[in-house]
């Protein structure tokens, strides 16, 4: 493109066009605060509150719930009590150290909580977590 008028040189304009880039960014932005909210883990349960402090984990971990009805999901699957060891041993025996977070309603009882967790300890796994939110 040329600048200037007659008797000047033709000169090239070397300028970055940034309004396309920005509509794109504002663009990506928008989805990913609407999808955001979406990407939880597991199923709404009534988490206890806890002051402990967030544990860093290195590799994904296993996440267990525990709703306020007794049902038991493994990620967003329902499975029944009975059929978990079932379902765990296989990704026990592909990746034993995984980190296993159990997440239990705060109206399940002790028993029915010691019951998931005598389960995941029974599938093969050493390390399993309760998963509380932060107190305010």
């Amino acid at each position: 493109m040329a600048i200037g008028g007659p008797g000047h040189q033709d000169e090239v304009l070397a300028e970055i066009n940034v309004t396309p880039f920005v509509d794109v960014m504002l663009v990506l932005l928008i989805i990913f605060m609407v999808a955001a909210p979406m990407m939880s883990v597991g199923v709404p349960v009534d988490l206890p509150r806890t002051a402990g402090a967030p544990a860093a984990q290195a590799q994904e971990p296993l996440v267990l719930s525990l709703d306020a009805q007794g049902r038991v999901f493994v990620e967003r699957e329902e499975v029944g009590l009975a059929g978990l060891v079932a379902v765990l041993r296989p990704l026990a025996t592909a990746a034993p150290d995984r980190a296993v977070f159990l997440r239990a309603d705060r109206g399940q009882s002790y028993g029915d909580v010691m019951r998931v967790l005598g389960a995941i300890s029974a599938a093969g796994f050493a390390r399993a977590s309760l998963i509380g939110e932060a107190a305010p």
